[in-house]
């Protein structure tokens, strides 16, 4: 599934305030000092300090860099930064962000996200001096989720330096479980929320334990969707996940990104930046009549945080054709979350962890008359709102054959590319989305 192009950054809410700015281009050679300043002001015990050799070793080279793109006050704030100045640390983030913030996401130098996660790294480092673990963890996580790649592993391994002294405080083993979905769903009920015609067409097949040779001769290659049973059953997450308690262990002290608002078709729908034990406390008490409906949509959860990514395989089904992995997403969210109508560019399997959605499917014959929006960023978004159809303005869409499906607990949805689909949660739901390409993209 995707939302299209529509994360855009400047939606995101969460930033703190700088004061102050230095322009004084004179003033950048003689701070920017590289690794030898780094290291002088972090020196002293090891559980003291966030080791960060890379980020020591390319100080130099990328302020350098960052000064040639006009960032000379940025340039002087993080030296500042890396001889022990929090408030410059600060305001050498927020004035990354700025930049992140000045146009469209794509336009953003990349250069300006190396910058970001930078400053971000230095704030941890002095949170952590501090004993302030928790804001370590959060500067780390924000450099993961908006900066750039060079720095990232040099975030990862300083993530888990400050996840050890934090996550004690966030329950232990020995607790008794908190579940999400505790009990089943109505289906007549439930019915009378879901699209016209649902369940009454035609359904998507379900087959158990289903081979890679029948998968590719009968779906891969014909390009027809299928629910595969009996192939996640390996899987931690199957036992952990439905744990709001274990969830809270391992990641309730991480920053994530989520939506807010109904869909991201819809003019109230934001982006907000909050701590993941936040979230899961917004499912356990959402209202599904509420605008305000908080979900964590298309976000790439598992390379920001490896404990949970340890608890889930990549289907062999994932490799058919040859292709590569193009992506792994978490969806996850109340019930009542909706995916509008839209198409992705690749090979997807859906795999439903914890509780039950509803997915319909049109095929891509079928695009013209699911009438796309013709905005480049929205061309693979339909105009069409299921939930309330305007049908003097979409006549067409009431005739359109499609096939549909409940996905239980434990099943996989394979959806070929360029394939239509809607995605309703039925119940409090964690699922997980795994793109990929064959030969033939």
């Amino acid at each position: 599934m995707s939302t299209s192009a529509s994360k855009v950054a400047g939606k995101i809410t969460g930033s703190d305030t700088a004061t102050g700015e230095i322009t004084d281009s004179d003033n950048v050679a003689g701070e920017i000092t590289g690794s030898d300043t780094v290291t002088g002001e972090f020196a002293g015990p090891d559980d003291k300090v966030l080791e960060t050799p890379f980020l020591d070793g390319e100080c130099s080279n990328l302020l350098q860099r960052i000064a040639e793109e006009g960032g000379y006050a940025y340039a002087t704030m993080t030296s500042l930064a890396a001889a022990g100045d929090i408030r410059a640390a600060e305001a050498a983030k927020e004035m990354a962000w700025e930049q992140l913030h000045s146009g469209p996401w794509h336009s953003v130098v990349p250069i300006w996200r190396d910058a970001y996660s930078m400053a971000c790294i230095y704030l941890a480092k002095l949170h952590y001096a501090a004993g302030e673990f928790t804001k370590a963890i959060k500067a780390l996580d924000m450099g993961l989720i908006m900066g750039g790649m060079m720095l990232k592993d040099e975030l990862n391994l300083a993530i888990q330096k400050a996840s050890m002294k934090s996550r004690s405080d966030l329950g232990e083993k020995g607790e008794s479980e908190i579940k999400f979905v505790s009990q089943d769903i109505n289906v007549a009920e439930v019915q009378q929320l879901l699209p016209f015609k649902s369940l009454s067409c035609k359904l998507v097949g379900k087959r158990s334990a289903l081979s890679l040779e029948a998968f590719l001769r009968d779906h891969y290659l014909s390009g027809s969707p299928v629910v595969i049973r009996d192939s996640m059953d390996h899987w931690p997450a199957k036992s952990k996940w439905n744990d709001m308690n274990y969830l809270k262990r391992v990641a309730g002290f991480r920053t994530v990104p989520v939506e807010v608002g109904k869909n991201y078709l819809c003019s109230e729908w934001k982006q907000e930046l909050i701590t993941f034990s936040e979230f899961l406390e917004r499912i356990r008490s959402n209202d599904t009549t509420s605008v305000e409906t908080t979900y964590l949509a298309q976000h790439q959860l598992f390379d920001q945080i490896q404990e949970l990514r340890q608890d889930i395989v990549i289907p062999d089904y994932c490799f058919t054709g040859g292709g590569e992995i193009r992506s792994l997403n978490a969806w996850f969210g109340p019930a009542g979350t909706v995916t509008p109508l839209h198409h992705d560019p690749h090979h997807n399997i859906l795999a439903q962890v914890v509780g039950k959605k509803y997915v319909r499917l049109y095929p891509a014959s079928l695009s013209d008359e699911l009438y796309p929006h013709s905005e480049t960023m929205l061309s693979n978004s339909s105009q069409v709102d299921l939930d309330n159809i305007d049908e003097t303005e979409f006549p067409k869409i009431l005739d359109l054959e499609f096939q549909d499906c409940i996905l239980e607990e434990g099943e996989m949805l394979y959806i070929p590319p360029k394939w239509w689909h809607y995605v309703r949660s039925l119940t409090p739901s964690f699922s997980v989305s795994f793109w990929w390409s064959g030969t033939e993209n």
